[in-house]
């Protein structure tokens, strides 16, 4: 076997799914020289993620790839919703589809994973800042006081390549992390399902909606993912097995009170054990965990996916400011603190609808038999869909601490309105913020010295509202009271002027929390919109 050496790089990520792509096209983007390996030669064909959210979308706008990713997207439907339903299909409760959200996007999003998939993945080879290698299986890794040597072998190549950092986006059974020896925290849901995906042959009757059936006989799912394809989920009972649940005629056994045998092919059948679980660390060192490799969860909020891409967006800003030396390497502790407490809490929403379905099956069950309802603490309405639950914030880490409550702005995403410039120009709000931070306010703040200093080292887009009208969504109402507020990279509020928090002090707050190294910040021009 022939053995070479390849340069160093900033990023090495091991693992070209969606969240592996959406890194490394992000770091790339950031001007990090990237090397990123996949194993497998070709994007798999059969479909896992159908869900994506309008804040990644949102996320591919400084890339110049939220228009065709969105034109991949399924647009909403006649009568889409999501919600519960009984036995017979009637509906319990839950929420309707909206055209646009408060990303300035479609909020829910079906699509086909392998189209998304391959479009990403061809991205990321044509990107001149990214040497891809795929086909390639990383074996073993070493870490040094400054770096990362990966070594990765292909057919009778092997090569080794050193990276400042790693991100191991390599799945739920990731190598890598098993190798760091880090184990999973249970967060109590094990239960086997068979998943069916069918590409539908004949104009049907099957409604445009997500149900999450809770049947006393059985609880299932039935999801209208995009044209033409549909999706089912069923839980496996009592002593079924998986090689059972597989059979085409069980299949079609579970599908017929859906669907006439005639009008559907089947594209995949699987049953998958859905688990709710997180990284006990999601850091060692110089290698970070993302995706499946750092959280798994119930497919119930189709999160999983979504949750792995908010991973990579919280590293593609974090890193570059490490690397160059701006920052100190403390603002790589922030990412765990993030977004640990993030897809946790999105994980155990997933299981708490979980136990809802449970709920509602055994109270129909008893009211079957006359019997009294039975009495669960988790069942809530507000563990479904459209309770009044958004995307939870950010709760710790590079963020005002003293204002992390629940005013719904600071450790929230901010909201990107379609807004008129005074030029008559219709755009997204984010076109205007730019990819690194912002500072917003009614008009242009006065500032003092040492802020002045603090947004040319970090490259503060000073952004004003004064001449923009927004035409779909709004802006924060603290804004028309010219106050101002704080926009990190990902667009989360870092935070907010009050009387007590002048726009100076909110700037110092910010060099504190991000570790900012004046010494070594590059002199970036900010610029005053």
């Amino acid at each position: 076997m022939n053995t070479k050496a390849d340069s160093d790089y900033d990023v090495a990520v091991v693992g070209l799914g969606p969240v592996g792509c959406l890194g490394a096209l992000l770091f790339a983007a950031a001007g990090l020289r990237v090397v990123a390996f996949e194993k497998e030669q070709d994007v798999y064909t059969l479909p896992r993620a159908v869900n994506l959210d309008g804040e990644i979308i949102r996320a591919l706008q400084p890339l110049q790839l939220a228009n065709a990713v969105a034109a991949m997207m399924q647009p909403i439907r006649p009568g889409e919703r999501a919600g519960f339903a009984n036995s017979k299909r009637e509906w319990l409760f839950g929420g309707s589809a909206k055209p646009l959200g408060s990303n300035g996007w479609q909020p829910t999003n079906m699509f086909d994973q392998p189209e998304l998939e391959t479009f990403l993945r061809t991205q990321v080879q044509q990107n001149e800042n990214v040497t891809s290698y795929i086909g390639y299986d990383v074996s073993g890794f070493e870490q040094q006081a400054d770096q990362v040597t990966l070594h990765a072998s292909e057919a009778h190549i092997a090569i080794s390549v050193a990276a400042s950092y790693l991100v191991a986006c390599d799945g739920a059974n990731s190598p890598i992390r098993k190798a760091l020896g880090i184990h999973w925290k249970d967060l109590g849901y094990d239960q086997d399902w068979l998943v069916v995906d069918v590409v539908m042959q004949t104009p049907h009757t099957l409604s445009n909606e997500v149900l999450q059936i809770c049947d006393p006989e059985r609880i299932h799912t039935y999801v209208a993912t995009k044209d033409p394809f549909r999706r089912w989920e069923f839980q496996l009972n009592p002593g079924e097995t998986a090689e059972h649940m597989l059979q085409q005629q069980t299949i079609q056994t579970l599908l017929d009170s859906w669907v006439s045998r005639d009008t559907y092919t089947i594209r995949r059948a699987a049953v998958y054990q859905f688990h709710a679980a997180v990284a006990e660390s999601w850091r060692h060192e110089r290698v970070f965990l993302a995706g499946d490799a750092a959280h798994q969860t119930p497919p119930f909020l189709g999160q999983g996916m979504n949750s792995g891409m908010r991973d990579v967006i919280n590293l593609a800003w974090k890193l570059p400011l490490v690397i160059e030396g701006a920052c100190s390497t403390s603002l790589l502790n922030t990412y765990q603190e993030e977004r640990n407490g993030h897809a946790h809490d999105l994980v155990s929403w997933a299981v708490d609808m979980g136990h809802l379905m449970a709920h509602l099956a055994a109270k129909e069950a008893a009211v079957r038999i006359g019997a009294p309802s039975p009495i669960g603490q988790k069942s809530s309405q507000a563990s479904g869909y459209g309770q009044g639950r958004e995307q939870p914030p950010i709760r710790s880490g590079a963020v005002l601490q003293e204002q992390l409550s629940n005013d719904g702005l600071t450790g929230y995403l901010l909201s990107q309105p379609v807004v008129k410039t005074s030029d008559g120009e219709a755009l997204r709000l984010d076109y205007l913020l730019g990819s690194g931070f912002a500072l917003m306010s009614h008009k242009t703040p006065s500032l003092n010295a040492s802020s002045k200093k603090i947004i040319d080292d970090l490259g503060i887009r000073v952004v004003t509202t004064a001449a923009l009208t927004p035409l779909e969504g709004k802006f924060p109402e603290m804004l028309a009271g010219h106050q101002a507020l704080l926009v990190r990279p990902d667009k989360v509020v870092f935070g907010h002027t009050t009387e007590s928090t002048p726009v100076d002090l909110l700037l110092s707050q910010l060099k504190a929390a991000i570790a900012l190294n004046p010494v070594k910040a590059d002199s970036r021009k900010s610029e005053a919109i």
